[in-house]
């Protein structure tokens, strides 16, 4: 019996050892995934990939889209209310909350949709409903139209 119970306790410290290992291992990869400098190649461009619903998208430092808006094809969708500017080229303003009732506003789910909002969560909270709808190739503007005037950009429409 004394057997019988040694070995029921060393199981069960061998069964939580590796559900902790396995819980810590997927914190970390899903930490690593959204931490500054976990970026990955969008093309020649460099990006943070987040983790979402149904995939990932890709954040984006103002620089970058800066550099990326006079060089490729893609379609700039202000997220933000109330209105609060534009980035200058902004194609469409779709509230953030509104994203999955205007998705014939929208390009294919392949197309480059770039995503900003004031100061990041509304824009990121589209972003994540695109990715759980098959978007594939969504960016989002870090820091938003914030970061965006800190970068010494300008906003239009103010």
């Amino acid at each position: 019996m004394k057997k019988l119970t040694m070995a029921v306790g060393l199981l069960a410290i061998l069964v939580f050892a590796a559900v902790f290992a396995v819980g810590c291992e997927a914190e970390r990869s899903e930490r690593s995934s959204s931490e500054p400098g976990n970026t990955v190649s969008n093309d020649m461009y460099q990006g943070q990939r987040i983790q979402a619903e149904g995939g990932s998208f890709t954040r984006v430092s103002p620089e970058e889209l800066n550099r990326t808006m006079g060089e490729q094809n893609l379609v700039l969708v202000n997220t933000h209310i109330p209105y609060a500017g534009d980035l200058p080229g902004t194609d469409l303003s779709i509230p953030y909350n509104e994203i999955d009732e205007n998705l014939d506003r929208l390009p294919g789910r392949e197309e480059r949709i770039v995503l900003y909002c004031e100061g990041g969560p509304m824009s990121d909270e589209a972003a994540r409903t695109l990715v759980s709808l098959g978007y594939s190739n969504v960016w989002d503007l870090d820091g938003g139209m914030d970061a965006w005037q800190r970068a010494d950009f300008e906003l239009e429409g103010l």
